[in-house]
């Protein structure tokens, strides 16, 4: 009879870890899956949704600077070969409309300045898209090297032609 209790209570002490062990298991598997869903669907309901895509777009806007149009350059560039021109127009955006005002009244400084670094490129540095980003990279640092009151935020190159 000892016998029969004791193997009644293993076995009923066996089958009680086993539930726990399960229903342990259970709630570890639906607090992962629930983080995995959270993650993965979470990021696109945020993409989707068209009023934060203007919002966000709205913000981007509101952090345009001003923007001062330069005349078109017409510039000499180096070639072993032939003689070789470059035809371009830039748009500087500014980070103040004080710095606008300030790049008018250094015009001739800067149109120097792009000129002389423009002038001693050569073509094969000007044709790929590197080239140009390169361009636009020292052309940068150059205008805001003059620039006292501002700096000048990026570089458009609103046409490019190299003949």
């Amino acid at each position: 009879m000892a016998r029969e209790e004791a193997a009644e209570t293993s076995a009923d002490g066996g089958s009680k870890k086993k539930l726990i062990i399960i229903i342990a298991a259970v709630v570890l598997l639906v607090i992962v899956g629930g983080g995995a869903a959270f993650f993965l669907l979470g990021d696109k309901a945020d993409k989707s949704d068209p009023e934060a895509e203007a919002a966000a777009m709205a913000a981007r806007a509101k952090m345009v600077g001003p923007m001062v149009t330069l005349d078109t350059f017409i510039v000499n560039i180096l070639d072993d070969e032939e003689n070789r021109y470059l035809k371009a127009a830039i748009t500087l955006e500014v980070d103040a409309p004080a710095t606008a005002d300030e790049i008018n009244t250094r015009l001739p400084q800067l149109q120097d300045a792009i000129l002389l670094l423009i002038g001693n490129k050569t073509f094969s540095e000007l044709r790929d898209m590197q080239g140009k980003m390169q361009l636009r990279a020292e052309l940068l640092n150059r205008i805001n090297k003059i620039l006292s009151k501002g700096k000048v935020k990026r570089i458009y190159f609103t046409d490019f032609v190299v003949q």
